[in-house]
């Protein structure tokens, strides 16, 4: 006979427990025993009984009598939680995962001063692409697909101030090297919520890259697929969006509504 696990939790008060705080997190006021009976179906006596403990332990927080919050435990475990996430450590699965897709360098950089730091690579030899740069590598950051996530979030004044500190030098003949055509680019950067790299950094490579977000929604790493220019396929894109966006999440990160939608 065939079985199917439960997901559900194997004590009937945790399951009441939890549902209790679910409740409780999808508001931001106080809210009141009676609602609170009313979504989780449970006795008010008995939601109450439950409430209680959990304040005893500052689970829950009860600014007056029969209204109840989240407590400021959760945000003390919340911040241990946080402190432990590290970003690489979210990546390193789903960047295999694309790399078995793509068959191509998927790379995972973050922003350091002016540059790019490479912090993880997942790629094969049969990529056919030799890795310039490894792990640790940098790069200017208006030259890499990565970069340009970055200087996107930035506001124009520092923008500019990098164009002038960095004097826009180029790599190759597709270089960006003023400042009109980068701030074209990061216009359409921000538009697409993606950033490319036409052998701007190394001829005969091309790159895409999506942005990974924290818990409050900041830019903190971009993820990227690199390729020799002519097997860089625009079907990975939104592989690569939905792979950012699942490393974001694992990092706290919620969408608003109306940014899901655009």
């Amino acid at each position: 006979m065939k079985t199917t696990e439960s997901k559900a939790p194997t004590i009937q008060v945790l399951e009441r427990m939890f549902s209790l705080l679910d409740v409780l997190a999808s508001y931001q006021d106080p809210v009141s025993l009676k609602t609170i009976s009313e979504q989780t179906g449970l006795h008010p006596s008995t939601a109450h009984r439950i409430l209680n403990d959990l304040a005893l332990g500052r689970y829950v927080d009860r600014p007056e009598a029969g209204s109840y919050r989240l407590g400021m435990r959760l945000l003390e475990l919340g911040n241990l939680v946080k402190a432990r996430l590290d970003v690489r450590d979210a990546a390193l699965g789903p960047m295999r995962e694309l790399h078995k897709l793509t068959h191509q360098p998927v790379n995972l950089s973050m922003r350091q001063g002016d540059e790019i730091v490479y912090i993880e690579r997942t790629y094969s030899e049969r990529s056919g692409m030799q890795v310039v740069r490894a792990i640790g590598g940098r790069a200017p950051l208006h030259l890499t697909s990565v970069g340009k996530l970055f200087l996107a979030h930035d506001d124009p004044q520092r923008v500019r101030a990098y164009a002038t500190r960095t004097g826009l030098a180029g790599h190759t003949r597709n270089s960006i090297t003023s400042l009109p055509t980068l701030e074209r680019a990061l216009s359409k950067v921000l538009h697409d919520g993606t950033a490319r790299d036409d052998e701007e950094l190394e001829l005969g490579v091309r790159c895409m890259a999506a942005g990974i977000l924290d818990d409050q929604g900041k830019l903190v790493a971009g993820l990227s697929i690199s390729a020799p220019a002519d097997r860089l396929e625009e079907a990975w894109l939104e592989r690569l969006k939905a792979t950012a966006a699942q490393i974001s999440a694992a990092l706290g990160h919620r969408p608003s509504a109306a940014a899901a939608g655009t």
